[in-house]
């Protein structure tokens, strides 16, 4: 079972975000995390477009990590959001990205980066807990996926 909570909150959750390609997606997703964060979007779009320059973060069926360092960050933290509609992401597979989960972490947080990607991408391997995200109802039953909560609400 996952747990993410530590990475999480239900206010980091979009249940139904459009976006119309990666680009885009970056944008709106730096939006919310700047208010999550505090930090300014365009800091936050930097941080992941550079990451994602090295390589796609898309690693397959459908799923995206994009993460990066940012000055600012006293915690990593962590957004999720499922697409309305799939966009095209240079995934390892080719398929297009529908669910993506950010991880944005202060410079200096080297372990626990790879920590949270490790538990992020064990969590989002799991073909149940990911059929599961697709058709979940709401944020709250997203976030009580990802964070480990077994509810009757959650599928």
């Amino acid at each position: 079972m996952s747990d993410l909570s530590h990475l999480l909150t239900v206010d980091g959750i979009d249940a139904a975000l459009s976006a119309a390609n990666k680009k885009a997606l970056f944008q709106q997703v730096a939006v919310t995390a700047s208010r999550q964060t505090g930090l300014p979007a365009r800091d936050i779009v930097g941080a992941i477009s550079d990451r994602e320059k090295l390589g796609s973060t898309g690693f397959g069926g459908g799923v995206a990590i994009p993460h990066g360092k940012i000055e600012g960050l006293e915690r990593v933290y962590g957004y999720f959001a499922r697409l309305t509609a799939p966009i095209e992401f240079q995934s390892v597979d080719t398929l297009p990205v529908d669910l993506v989960f950010v991880i944005l972490s202060p410079p200096d947080a080297g372990a626990d980066h790879l920590k949270a990607l490790a538990s992020v991408s064990r969590t989002l391997r799991d073909r149940d807990i990911v059929a599961k995200l697709r058709g979940a109802r709401s944020r709250d039953a997203i976030f009580a996926l990802l964070a480990g909560v077994e509810s009757a609400h959650a599928a």
